[in-house]
C-alpha cells in the first residue's frame, strides 16, 4: 500500500519510524501534503533570494518574513489547518516570481532547480507534493542531514519570529536561513559539507535566542524569583498557551477593567517570571500542566483558549470547548476563528474577551504555588551562594534536564530520574519538560531550590549562559570540566535547534531521549556519538551511574 504520507520530525513519529497514514500528531495526510508543498516553495523563494543576495541585489523584508513564517507554520503542533497552510503556498509562488522578475532585471542568473522553475497550479499542488516531500531526497545519510538542518531551521524560525514580533530583526539570520534552504536545494553538497551547514545552523541558533534573550528582557525585564499562584479565581478567564510574550502583554492590557481574568498555560508560565507584567491583577496564574494534557483540561476552564503557536492538541469531534479555541501567527486549526495581526504588530482580542464574559470561571484543578524565574540573569545574581555551595560540596552537580514534555508513558522516566537524584544534585531546566518534575517537592540546597527554572525552551540559552559563567569563574578552559551534565528531552524542532546551539557551544555527552530521532540514520548518528558523545538513555539507576551522579 502506498503511503499517503511521510513525516518523521518529532519524537512521537509513528513505531519510531515515520508517520506514513496520519501524523501522531493529530495531523491529517493532506495536511501533510500541504506542508511539503510549502517547504517546496520555501526552497525556491529560498534559492532566488540567496542569489540575489551574492550577487548584490537587495531582498525586500517580506520575503525575510514569509520564509520565517512559513517554517515556523511547519512545526510539530503548529497548524492543522490546511486551507491556512495553502494560503501561504500561494502567497509564496507569488513571491518566488517576483524574485525571479527582480532576478531577471539585473540580468541575474539563477539557478533552475524545480523548486525556481516549476509553474504548476493550484490544483496541481498536493499532487506535486507527493514527489517533493522528506523521501525525495534517495541517499539516506544526505536526507537524514538535510533533514536535521531543516528542522533547527524550523526551531530558529520560530526564536526568530517572537523577537521580530518585539521590534528586534536579524538580517544575518535571515540570510543564513535561506542560504542553507538554498544549498540544500541547487547545489550538490557532500556529507561532510552537511555537517558543517549542521554545525553553522548551531551557530546560527544561539545568535536567534540571543536574540530573543534581548528582545524579552529589553520589554519586559528580567526574569526574577517568582512563586505563580495554581489555583482559580471567581471570575470569568482566558487561559493563553503557547509562547509568544507580545500576544500576552496585548491580551493583559486589553481585558484590564473588563472582569475577566487571565491564566497562562503550558509554556506560557514564564510569563509570570517578567517583571513587566506583574502589575496586572488580573493575571491570576497557571492552569493546568503540560501541553498534552489540554483535551482534558481545556474542558474545565471553561473559557476561550487562545494558541499563540505551536502546542495544539486537536480536541475530540465532541470537545465543547473547540468552540472556544482561538488561533493567531504560525497556528490553525480548521474551523477556529483566527486573530490577525495588523501592520502595526497589533492584535484585537475583543470577541475573546465578549466570549469570556458569558463564560463560567474556571473549575480548580488544584492549588498552591510553583516557584520559577532562574534566568541567566537571576542565577548570576546568586552566583556567590551557588559557587559557595558547591566549593562546600553542598551542591554536587548540576543536571540539566532541560526540553519537551510528550504523551508517551516512557517519559516517566523524567519523573523518576528526578526523584532519584542525590539531594546535592541540583535541577537547571528550561522548556515544558519541567512539568515532569516540577510540582515534586524535591526541596532545596542552602536555601535555594532544587529546581531552577530558566523558563521556555528558547531560555535554553540561559542555561548556556550560566554554565559558560560558571566556567569562568572556576577558571576552566574546557565547559564539559564542569559539574554539569545534560539528560535532555526533546519532542519537536525547536528542540533541535537547542540541541545544534548546545554542540556549537562545545557541550558533549548529551544524554537525549526518550528515544533518539527517527530522522537519524545509523551513520549520522554514529557521527554523534563519537564526536560529541551523544547518547539516548536507559534505567533510571544506569543513567545515574553513567552520568557520574551515584557509583
Amino acid at each position: 500500500m502506498e503511503n499517503n504520507m511521510f513525516c518523521y520530525q518529532c519524537q512521537e513519529t509513528a513505531k519510531g519510524i515515520g508517520c506514513t497514514l496520519a501524523g501522531v500528531c493529530g495531523k491529517h495526510a493532506s495536511t501533510s501534503s500541504a506542508i511539503d508543498i510549502l517547504l517546496f516553495v520555501v526552497r525556491g523563494v529560498s534559492v532566488v533570494a540567496d542569489t540575489l543576495r551574492i550577487k548584490g541585489s537587495k531582498v525586500e523584508e517580506k520575503v525575510n518574513l514569509f520564509v520565517t513564517d512559513a517554517l515556523f507554520s511547519t512545526i510539530t503542533n503548529a497548524n492543522f489547518d490546511d486551507e491556512s497552510i495553502l494560503s501561504r503556498v500561494k502567497k509564496g509562488f507569488a513571491i518566488r516570481n517576483e524574485l525571479l522578475k527582480q532576478a531577471n532585471a539585473a540580468g541575474i542568473e539563477v539557478p533552475q532547480v524545480e523548486e525556481v522553475i516549476w509553474t504548476g497550479e493550484e490544483k496541481d499542488y498536493l499532487e506535486k507534493a507527493k514527489s517533493v516531500g522528506v523521501l525525495r531526497e534517495q541517499n539516506e545519510d544526505l536526507r537524514s542531514l538535510k533533514e536535521l538542518i531543516l528542522y533547527g531551521l524550523k526551531g530558529m524560525a520560530a526564536y526568530h519570529e517572537h523577537a521580530i514580533r518585539l521590534g528586534f530583526n536579524d538580517e544575518g539570520i535571515h540570510s543564513f536561513m535561506q542560504s542553507a534552504m538554498a544549498q540544500m536545494a541547487a547545489k550538490t553538497m557532500t556529507a561532510s559539507e552537511l555537517v558543517n551547514l549542521v554545525m553553522q545552523t548551531g551557530k546560527f541558533g544561539v545568535d536567534a535566542m540571543a536574540l530573543l534573550d534581548k528582545a524579552n528582557t529589553t520589554r519586559y525585564g528580567n526574569p526574577e524569583i517568582t512563586k505563580v499562584n495554581l489555583g482559580v479565581g471567581t471570575n470569568p478567564g482566558i487561559l493563553i498557551s503557547g509562547h509568544d510574550l507580545r500576544d500576552i502583554e496585548q491580551l493583559l492590557e486589553q481585558t484590564e477593567g473588563t472582569g475577566v481574568d487571565v491564566y497562562t498555560h503550558g509554556e506560557m508560565l514564564p510569563a509570570h517570571y517578567y517583571p513587566a507584567f506583574k502589575k496586572y491583577k488580573h493575571f491570576i496564574g497557571n492552569y493546568g500542566n503540560s501541553w498534552w494534557k489540554q483535551r482534558e483540561e481545556f474542558a474545565l476552564f471553561n473559557g476561550p483558549i487562545v494558541f499563540t503557536t505551536n502546542c495544539i492538541v486537536p480536541p475530540m469531534e465532541n470537545a465543547l470547548y473547540k468552540t472556544r479555541m482561538f488561533t493567531s501567527n504560525s497556528t490553525g486549526f480548521p474551523g477556529c476563528k483566527y486573530i490577525e495581526t495588523d501592520e502595526n504588530g497589533h492584535k484585537d482580542f475583543s470577541e475573546v474577551i465578549a466570549l469570556a464574559k458569558t463564560c463560567k470561571a474556571p473549575v480548580a484543578l488544584e492549588t498552591g504555588e510553583l516557584i520559577g524565574g532562574f534566568a541567566h540573569n537571576q542565577v548570576l545574581a546568586l552566583a556567590d551562594k551557588i559557587i559557595e555551595a558547591v566549593k562546600s560540596g553542598a551542591i554536587r552537580k548540576f543536571i540539566v534536564m532541560a526540553g519537551c514534555d510528550g504523551r508517551m508513558k516512557n517519559r516517566e522516566y523524567y519523573t523518576e530520574f528526578a526523584k532519584a537524584l542525590p539531594k546535592d544534585c541540583l535541577i537547571l531546566t528550561a522548556g515544558c519538560a519541567k512539568y515532569k518534575y516540577n510540582k515534586l517537592n524535591l526541596g532545596d540546597i542552602n536555601g535555594i531550590p532544587r529546581v531552577l527554572d530558566a523558563g521556555q525552551c528558547n531560555d535554553s540559552y540561559s542555561l548556556a549562559v550560566i554554565a559558560l559563567k560558571l566556567k569562568e569563574v572556576f577558571g576552566l578552559d574546557d565547559i564539559n570540566k564542569l559539574p554539569i551534565v545534560y539528560n535532555i528531552a526533546w519532542y519537536e524542532q525547536k528542540a533541535v535547534i537547542v540541541l545544534l546551539a548546545l554542540l556549537y557551544l562545545g557541550v558533549k555527552n548529551i544524554h537525549l531521549g526518550p528515544t533518539l530521532p527517527a530522522f537519524l540514520s545509523p551513520n549520522v548518528a554514529k557521527v554523534l556519538v563519537d564526536n560529541f558523545g551523544i547518547a539516548g538513555i536507559g534505567t533510571v539507576n544506569e543513567d545515574l551511574k553513567i552520568l557520574g551522579i551515584t557509583e
